[in-house]
């Protein structure tokens, strides 16, 4: 019997056609559609562990995961062959062999999702499943000063979802740290973009912070509100939850460097 490897994978998705990414028995997912892919390609049932739990509907330009195997495919066989028996909106951007100890969800540090907005009277119909459409105009001066509230260490039970919390980390509860958040002005027009990065993110946790801001966007709450929902620790006191297909896993960190801590191979 080979040894064990370790293979990391750098992947991209369009979420809309998946119930998420963690596989289920009687919905298509991420995470199961790529196993099936594994087992065709090394005769073995590969449990892959994803550096997130995207919900259906959710897409991602850099998601990290990982698997043992103990054949002997080079890691640029594995990128081309999955990326030869996956479908069109799922591929392998990269496959490195990496220490046994490394695990896609619990080796990382950090991560940043972006929330696509567009802001206008009519909608594209080429960005309806990757932006989301807010017809009113919208205060983004405002947002921002709401969303300066939740960068820091906070409990975040105001923006949780429930069944939100793995059993590994159950431990801190619902405190999280948001390092990083801001607006971003994408292109000419009414295209902006969320961009959030935190050590770790509740269920829905982006989405409620998102569909909170447009609340305060709308002039129904006041930027200095973002406060009191925080401190509530009531996720009542929180606006709606943003639209799932606005939201992208932009990137996974580990350490603070980019995907090229394995050895290619």
């Amino acid at each position: 019997m080979s040894q064990k490897r370790n293979i990391k994978l750098l992947l991209a998705f369009d979420g809309t056609g998946y119930a998420g990414w963690q596989k289920q028995k009687s919905e298509k997912t991420i995470q199961g559609v790529i196993e099936e892919g594994l087992q065709v390609m090394t005769g073995e049932y590969c449990c892959l562990h994803g550096a997130g739990r995207t919900d259906a509907g959710v897409h991602a330009l850099g998601m990290v995961a990982n698997f043992e195997t103990c054949t002997n495919i080079p890691c640029q066989g594995f990128a081309k062959g999955l990326n030869s028996l996956l479908p069109g909106d799922i591929r392998i951007l990269a496959a490195a062999e990496v220490a046994a100890d490394f695990h896609a969800r619990r080796s990382a540090r950090a991560k940043t999702y972006w929330y696509n907005l567009t802001n206008g009277p009519v909608q594209l119909p080429t960005e309806r499943l990757y932006w989301t459409h807010i017809f009113p105009e919208l205060d983004f001066a405002a947002m921002e000063a709401g969303l300066a509230h939740v960068t820091g260490t906070h409990d975040f039970s105001s923006f949780e979802g429930s069944g939100s919390r793995d059993p590994e980390s159950i431990g801190r509860g619902a405190v999280r740290t948001i390092i990083e958040a801001g607006i971003n002005k994408t292109r000419d027009g009414n295209y902006h973009r969320f961009v959030i990065t935190g050590d770790g993110f509740l269920r829905h946790m982006v989405r409620n912070i998102v569909g909170t801001l447009l609340e305060i966007g709308q002039g129904r709450l006041m930027p200095s509100e973002m406060a009191d929902i925080l401190a509530a620790g009531d996720r009542s006191a929180a606006g709606p939850t943003a639209p799932a297909h606005g939201l992208f896993l932009k990137e996974v960190h580990y350490s603070w460097r980019r995907y090229n801590s394995g050895t290619n191979c």
